[in-house]
């Protein structure tokens, strides 16, 4: 059954890994949308920057809490944050799950909702839904809500709390130190595209640019014959002297030239 949750309200987790999905409709002048998590410790703040898990650092040090990246469903897009609650540190006491939209204000971002799923249930219904409705409108980061502990378990509580001053303003409010080239750059694949498989990579017909083993190579696509040095500046044959081209003759040969006598001569009678 899922539970569908009011700002404010939580309910107990049993599943020791969940998928937080972040769902949103795509259209003309709707923003991208990123999903974020941060690692509290029991002060309400992050205990290093390492604690910053975004777009930059997609997977904790931990390997417990990572993004899976976005998706197109039926229903819109999804980015999606998952935890596996069960090997969290002891010294992290909450993890927030965030949504931020590239700058642009949350009144853009029609039918935001955040639904959770127990990860070791393939297909299986959320566990519980949240609509996320901004309160100003003005707000470019959200807190959706958060996953944090009760005791020897785990509850989610709906949050809705938003930031007009972005990613980089909500992550330093709990401690990051951000680099703002690091939150502000934009991703490398737009979200009306960031579902679609790669295109089958295509066979190539380029040769090589290496030599064949052992032989210089010459200007001309035409292969010299077997085993003869070639007039160019290429490498010389392997051990041997590099070729020197022979200057034309200057004028032609007389054509009253005759070789000299060579052995017995036979003379006609």
């Amino acid at each position: 059954m899922t539970h569908a949750m009011l700002k404010g309200s939580n309910v107990p987790l049993e599943a020791t890994t969940v998928r937080a999905v972040l769902r949103w409709t795509p259209g003309q002048g709707v923003p991208d949308v990123d999903a974020s998590a941060l690692l509290l410790g029991r002060d309400g703040r992050v205990r290093s920057d390492e604690d910053f898990v975004f777009y930059n650092q997609p997977r904790h040090p931990s390997g417990k809490v990572w993004r899976l990246g976005k998706k197109r469903v039926p229903e819109g897009l999804t980015d999606t944050i998952q935890s596996d609650l069960g090997g969290v540190e002891p010294g992290v006491g909450r993890v927030l799950l965030v949504a931020s939209a590239d700058g642009v204000p949350f009144d853009q971002v029609p039918a935001l909702c955040i639904l959770l799923y127990d990860a070791a249930v393939a297909g299986g219904e959320p566990l519980a839904r949240f609509e996320i409705k901004p309160e100003t409108g003005a707000e470019t980061a959200l807190i959706c809500g958060e996953l944090y502990r009760r005791g020897e378990g785990w509850k989610f509580r709906a949050l809705g709390e938003g930031y007009s001053n972005g990613l980089r303003g909500l992550a330093t409010d709990f401690g990051i130190s951000v680099d703002e080239s690091e939150v502000e750059e934009p991703r490398q694949t737009p979200p009306e595209t960031a579902a679609q498989p790669l295109p089958p990579e295509q066979p190539t017909t380029s040769v090589p640019s290496q030599p064949a083993y052992g032989y210089p190579q010459t200007a001309s696509p035409q292969q010299p014959a077997y085993g003869y040095p070639q007039p160019t500046s290429g490498l010389p044959a392997h051990g041997g002297p590099q070729y020197q081209p022979q200057p034309a003759l200057a004028a032609p040969l007389d054509p009253d030239f005759r070789l000299p006598p060579q052995g017995p001569q036979f003379i006609g009678r």
